[in-house]
């Protein structure tokens, strides 16, 4: 009788939290080949199929589900194990910032997979809008913050770079209007600043029509036909139509998703929450 190994789990369980073959791949630092390779094989001991095929990506199949919590207290405990008779155990108390829309859902699951493997590290997090996320930091009241800027200072690590656009819904059409519909951000941030430059840049007249505290909202806007907005182009998806030059307004910048650490002194949960991440978005490809 076969038996599954510990590795065979991991590579399992990547790829279900990534959604993908090829992202699971990467976070393990594997080629999607080999990847591949190691779920046939793992089907092939289970005798049936672990995923499902999704769009672009998987989703767990019923035996896949089955797995997922047993893979996971597995290789929870092995980790557990290698820490506490290596004594490479990580604690300390971390407080990190994370944004509440941009890839709100990955870096939530990012600090889940944290605490999973670091269960002595007390984590405090906050998920709110992220323009206050600077300015935490330089207080200290965050340790570590992702969030998003047009232009990375020194001390922020780029982690995700999203080239921004102008979007409409794909089954509203404003050519024929005097003045464009526009959804901004109703708080100081450089998303909306750089629209309305962005607009008053163009040749034809605009007005704003709609004002939202977060993406989600500018996106409900677009959505119904309300208005235009300006949007990173991970937020796109069927629903959505990029306008391209067709309202005439001026050019935009990308967006860069970045990770910033407070002044204070590198630590033991600091330096592991900052390789978490980076493996979830670093090595992506």
């Amino acid at each position: 009788m076969e038996n599954l190994d510990s590795d065979l789990l991991r590579t399992f369980l990547a790829v279900a939290e990534a959604g993908s073959v090829t992202d699971g791949a990467a976070r393990i630092h594997r080629s999607q080949s080999a990847t591949s390779l190691q779920i046939k094989r793992l089907e092939t001991i289970l005798g049936q199929p672990v995923f499902e095929r999704h769009g672009r990506g998987v989703v767990l199949s019923e035996a896949g589900r089955r797995l997922l919590p047993v893979a996971q207290d597995v290789t929870t405990q092995l980790d557990a194990a290698l820490r506490e008779i290596s004594q490479r155990e990580v604690s300390g108390k971390l407080r990190v910032g994370i944004p509440d829309d941009h890839g709100r859902t990955k870096l939530a699951d990012i600090v889940a997979t944290f605490a999973r493997h670091h269960p002595q590290v007390e984590l405090d997090v906050t998920c709110a809008l992220s323009t206050g996320f600077p300015d935490a930091l330089d207080k200290g009241a965050l340790d570590l913050a992702i969030y998003e800027v047009e232009r990375p200072k020194q001390h922020e690590e780029v982690l995700f770079e999203d080239p921004t656009c102008w979007v409409s819904s794909a089954h509203r059409s404003f050519a024929t209007y005097d003045n464009i519909p526009v959804a901004l951000f109703d708080h100081a941030c450089w998303w909306r600043d750089v629209a309305i430059a962005s607009a008053e840049a163009g040749a034809r007249p605009y007005r704003i029509a709609y004002s939202s505290q977060s993406v989600s909202g500018v996106i409900a806007a677009v959505e119904a036909g309300i208005a235009v907005g300006l949007l990173g182009r991970s937020s796109l998806h069927s629903g959505l139509s990029v306008a391209g030059d067709s309202f005439g307004f001026g050019p935009t910048p990308a967006s860069k998703l970045i990770m910033a650490a407070s002044g204070s002194s590198e630590n033991g949960p600091l330096e592991a929450m900052k390789e978490a991440v980076r493996a979830a978005f670093l090595t992506k490809g």
